[in-house]
C-alpha cells in the first residue's frame, strides 16, 4: 500500500459559520494546495493532542500547525508554537504515524501563520517549512 493510499481521507470542513481558527485552517489548506502540497486530513485528534493539517509533499508527511490572529504581528503567531506546544504536536504526529503504519516515512513540522485583520484589512499568510524538529518523543519509544 502506498503512502497516499495509507493516509487518504476526505477533507470535510464545517458549515459556513466558522470560528477564526477554522477560517485560518481553510485558508492555510488552500494556500498549501496552491504550493503543491496534498492536504489529506485536518483537525486530527490523537490522545496527545490535535494536528491542524496533515499534508504530503513528495514522500514527506507534513504536520502543519496553523496560527490565526487578528493582530498584524505574524511573528506573534509563530512564537505561540512554544516548546510545550511542539511536544504535544510531535507526540500527536507520532501517534498518527503509528496508527497509519507510517513510522518509516519522513516527516516535518511546519507552521502557517495567518493575519486576518478586522474590517477591510488585507490578510497575510506566511508559511514556515520545517519550523521545528520533533521534540520530546524519547519517552514514546519505551
Amino acid at each position: 500500500m502506498g503512502l497516499w493510499a495509507a493516509i487518504r481521507r476526505r477533507l470535510r470542513w464545517p458549515g459556513a459559520a466558522c470560528s477564526l481558527g477554522e477560517t485560518g485552517e481553510r485558508m492555510a489548506a488552500a494556500y498549501l494546495r496552491r504550493k503543491g502540497l496534498r492536504v489529506v486530513a485536518h483537525g486530527v485528534r490523537e490522545r496527545w493532542g490535535e494536528l491542524d493539517l496533515v499534508a504530503i509533499e513528495g514522500r514527506t508527511i507534513v504536520f502543519v500547525e496553523v496560527k490565526t490572529r487578528r493582530s498584524a504581528d505574524i511573528l506573534d503567531a509563530v512564537e505561540a508554537v512554544d516548546l510545550p506546544k511542539q511536544r504535544r504536536i510531535t507526540r500527536a504526529a507520532l501517534a498518527y504515524m503509528r496508527r497509519h503504519r507510517l513510522l518509516e516515512e519522513r516527516c516535518r513540522f511546519d507552521v502557517v501563520a495567518i493575519c486576518l485583520p478586522a474590517g477591510d484589512g488585507i490578510s497575510e499568510i506566511r508559511h514556515f517549512p520545517d519550523a521545528f524538529p520533533a521534540t520530546g518523543v524519547s519517552s514514546m519509544f519505551s
